[in-house]
């Protein structure tokens, strides 16, 4: 309701929230009428809690006006329509649908969320998991076997890596002397990482050819990859908890269910952009 003002009139909201602050107040409590159509304190509540982040920090006086007047002229102008389009009404099952399916959404993930659960999934993805190896190594990269050659005599000269690679490579990393940091497995293309796991700490490799060009590796460092603890990884693992109870509970609840779908063909997909369906005839 972008048309709708955020504004209101502190006159009306005095006299109205006079005689609610009297009597034990609910959801259900009325605070306005507009007509025959009762604005509760509910619909308030969830109408505040939808407002853009920028609101959420007003005081709450300014919400509780704002909020009002926004609900008593989106009713005006709601009450104005002789006649609700069609599209109203499927908006309103879609919303419906959704606002059901989170609930069902959010009491799963409360119900799964449990020490044991995340313990488990823990245990399962990383007690018996192999010892990863970690490498840290510096490249440089030239275009012929015959620069990368003679870069790697220079090395074997007693000329630093890091200078050759700041020299004489075309890679992103060159500036940086060639380091790559940190990486594992599959994380390099083939003939480079089989190069790099034959390779000795410190050594210099000969050249090795890629897509790319031709590589001189220097392996500066390796290390095992210990499993994490368990707090370092608990809210991925909370995640995949929840994902896997939804999960579970739609594979029951489709197995249960009897549902029908159209034969491949029957519906033209490109109805899904046809608006004009939409429109009365």
């Amino acid at each position: 309701m972008k048309h709708v003002t955020f504004l209101g009139s502190a006159a009306l909201i005095a006299a109205l929230a006079a005689p609610v602050a009297a009597q034990e107040t609910t959801a259900d409590t009325v605070i306005a009428t507009v007509g025959e159509t009762e604005i509760t304190l509910g619909e308030m509540i969830i109408a505040r809690a939808q407002l853009p982040q920028q609101y959420q920090s007003l005081p709450a006086d300014v919400l509780f006006e704002g909020v009002l007047e926004q609900l008593i002229q989106q009713q005006l102008l709601a009450d104005a329509v002789e006649t609700a389009p069609a599209r109203v009404d499927y908006a309103l099952r879609n919303e419906r649908r959704s606002l059901l399916a989170g609930e069902e959404i959010d009491a799963l993930s409360v119900a799964s969320m449990t020490d044991e659960a995340v313990q488990a999934a823990y245990d399962a993805k990383y007690e018996n998991a192999e010892s990863e190896t970690e490498f840290n190594a510096a490249h440089l990269l030239v275009e012929t076997l015959e620069e990368a050659e003679a870069a790697r005599a220079r090395i074997d000269a007693g000329e630093e890596f890091g200078e050759v690679a700041k020299e004489v490579s075309t890679g992103p990393s060159g500036p940086n002397g060639g380091n790559l940091g940190w990486f594992g497995a599959g994380q390099m293309v083939t003939p480079f990482e089989d190069a790099v796991m034959a390779m000795e700490v410190g050594g210099v490799s000969d050249p090795v050819e890629t897509q790319f060009g031709f590589h001189v590796i220097n392996l500066i460092e390796k290390r095992v990859k210990e499993a994490p603890e368990l707090d370092a990884v608990r809210s991925e693992l909370m995640a995949e908890v929840q994902e896997a109870a939804i999960q579970a509970r739609l594979a029951a609840l489709t197995e249960a269910a009897d549902i029908v779908t159209p034969e491949e063909g029957t519906i033209d997909p490109e109805l899904l952009g046809d608006l004009s369906l939409l429109e009365p005839k």
